[in-house]
């Protein structure tokens, strides 16, 4: 038997959070169209011949997956708030790797800091850039857009309403 404990939230409530889409062009062999998906909830996706199709089917896929996972007793992430990062964390490396490390940032004239922070962000640009049709955005349902946040998906939105016929 499943635990059926109460949910924290109503679904209505969750709907209202700052869930992250990210939405994507989708151009397969016999059509073109979107595909979006909510970041924290997985599995939670759907598709669209036109953007603006987009929010209401997205909303409504997160509702299905919001209500079956109350009704099974299942947690419902919630989105994290950016106040959570504090940028400093611990990373333990070999002593061989320190060195280079510390010469490198030397020979650059910069600090080790610095040498590292560049060094994750070419690494994890390089390893997890989106597609150029790829945007990523907060959802805030019955909103089109989100003031300042969402130029990304204006400026996505505008260039490919221009290629439609």
């Amino acid at each position: 038997m499943k635990n059926r404990k109460q949910a924290v939230r109503t679904v209505d409530e969750y709907l209202q959070l700052p869930y992250t889409l990210e939405i994507q062009r989708d151009e397969g062999m016999s059509h073109s169209g979107w595909f979006a998906r909510v970041r924290e909830l997985p599995g939670c996706m759907t598709q669209a011949e036109r953007f603006e199709e987009l929010g209401p089917m997205i909303e409504d896929a997160m509702r299905a997956w919001i209500e079956t996972a109350i009704e099974d007793g299942q947690p419902v992430p919630e989105p994290r708030e950016q106040t959570e990062y504090s940028g400093k964390f611990v990373l333990r490396v070999p002593r061989t790797l320190h060195r280079q490390l510390v010469e490198t940032a030397e020979a650059e004239g910069v600090s080790l800091n610095q040498l590292c922070s560049t060094l994750l962000a070419q690494a994890i640009g390089a390893a997890a850039r989106p597609a150029p049709a790829m945007v990523s955005a907060t959802f805030l349902p019955r909103k089109a857009v989100r003031p300042g946040a969402s130029v990304a998906v204006q400026e996505e939105q505008a260039g490919y309403d221009q290629e439609q016929p």
